[in-house]
């Protein structure tokens, strides 16, 4: 069915458009019997007021933009529903982006949220968001870095330790005994991912014999991981990691599940480590031991420094919010 427009009321009740307007938005411009007529037939013909083009006639959009790697994990969910709770509680609504690993889907989603005038941009970067965010900039909108910092400090980011958060789950496996370690993450160009190698990487060099394999995937779901423990169980055990840490809970809980269906046993033959703590972590088949990452805290204080710099405030004298990261031990690794 066509949508009902300012246009159709106007005919309908033999005035002009601009009456119309008046009527619903500045009632007191037109008498009380004319009013009341002409919303009686907005009424019935079903007639909704385009809220957006009111607000972008007002000056502002009511939005938040927010780019996101991939919303599939529940890290991004949990760190979106945080965001929501601030914006929400300010009067207004994002619209989130999900790049999906994909920095061309990132691109797109930026030029979107130049083109609808959103009010500030949330930024969780996969590739390189920077034209993106200096087209943002250069309009006025301000924008904050999540889960990610801003290597020129100038933008206020809200973002995660990775390097204390890998050295601590390879920390935890060598502690358990374990001497053969491997790293299973996505592409190494992902900051995220880098930092996390360089933390296991810098725990295993404190330990004499101790050894780290990198292995990369071009995803991170639970069915690759499912895949790349087919992989590893089917080699000859001593040429096997006997620990795995994993850049996220989605790889890790599959990989456990790929090991077990080829005999291999978890943790007994190999310990594994997941990374952010979703909530399915604690009770897989194998609850999972894990890092925790304050996801939906880290989404609400993003959001909160976004909307003080809408507001005017001046910044943070430091502008860039890290949060520590948690081991939570559990059966993967022998613990819990």
């Amino acid at each position: 069915m066509k949508r009902v427009g300012i246009r159709d009321v106007a005919a309908r009740a033999g005035v002009s458009i601009s009456t119309v307007s008046n009527a619903l938005n500045r009632p007191e411009q037109v008498s009380a019997a004319l009013g009341a007529r002409i919303r009686t037939i907005a009424d019935d013909l079903g007639y909704v007021p385009l809220h957006a083009a009111r607000q972008l006639r007002a000056g502002r959009s009511g939005l938040l933009g927010m780019t996101v790697i991939n919303i599939a994990n529940p890290f991004f969910a949990e760190l979106v529903a945080g965001a929501e709770d601030a914006a929400a509680a300010a009067g207004l609504s994002i619209l989130v982006g999900n790049a999906s690993d994909d920095a061309a889907r990132e691109s797109h989603h930026l030029e979107l949220f130049d083109r609808v005038q959103v009010e500030g941009a949330l930024v969780s970067p996969f590739g390189d968001p920077s034209p993106g965010i200096a087209r943002l900039r250069a309009r006025g909108v301000p924008v904050v870095m999540v889960d990610a910092v801003d290597d020129a400090g100038i933008l206020p980011s809200v973002s995660f330790d990775d390097v204390a958060g890998g050295r601590l789950a390879a920390e935890h496996l060598l502690a358990c005994g374990r001497r053969r370690l491997a790293f299973v993450g996505a592409r190494e160009e992902v900051r995220q991912v880098r930092e996390r190698l360089a933390g296991t990487r810098a725990a295993v060099a404190q330990v004499a014999g101790a050894t780290v394999e990198p292995i990369w995937t071009r995803r991170t779901t639970s069915e690759t991981g499912i895949a790349f423990g087919a992989e590893i169980a089917a080699r000859d055990a001593a040429s096997r990691p006997d620990g795995i840490v994993t850049s996220n809970d989605h790889l890790a809980i599959g990989l456990v599940h790929g090991l077990l269906s080829h005999g291999v046993r978890v943790p007994e033959d190999i310990a594994v480590v997941g990374y952010d703590d979703i909530e399915f972590a604690a009770i897989a088949t194998v609850p999972l031991t894990s890092i925790r990452q304050p996801a939906r805290e880290m989404g609400r204080r993003a959001a909160e420094l976004l909307l003080a710099a809408i507001a005017g405030e001046a910044p943070p004298s430091d502008p860039a919010v890290v949060y520590a990261p948690e081991l939570i031990a559990r059966a993967s690794t022998g613990s819990g």
